[in-house]
């Protein structure tokens, strides 16, 4: 089934792609910009992500690897925000009437 007519990319090619990738490096997040890289190609339109992300999910290798499942942000872990490094007021509208 053709999954992207702007590309003419099948499901079979997306799941050949998740395959591929998951078997190279069994670590990697598989996204839909890896899975075009892949295969040569990139998004147009976005009106295939929908049934995109569905076919890749779907994949039996597309599971995200165990150790890397349940990351939160920072901020969620410690309840303090960060923000890296920069000081309070650091934006131009923060910094009050220019003279």
């Amino acid at each position: 089934m053709i999954v992207c007519h702007c590309m003419n990319i099948t499901d079979h090619e997306i799941r050949a792609a998740v395959d591929w990738m998951r078997a190279s490096d069994g670590e990697t997040i598989i996204t839909p910009g890896k899975i075009y890289h892949a295969l040569g190609k990139r998004a147009d339109c976005g009106g295939c992500m929908p049934l995109f992300l569905a076919t890749m999910r779907g994949c039996d290798s597309f599971e995200v690897p165990m150790h890397l499942r349940g990351l939160t942000s920072r901020a969620s872990v410690t309840g303090k925000v960060e923000h890296e490094g920069r000081r309070q007021g650091h934006r131009v509208s923060q910094r009050g009437a220019a003279v």
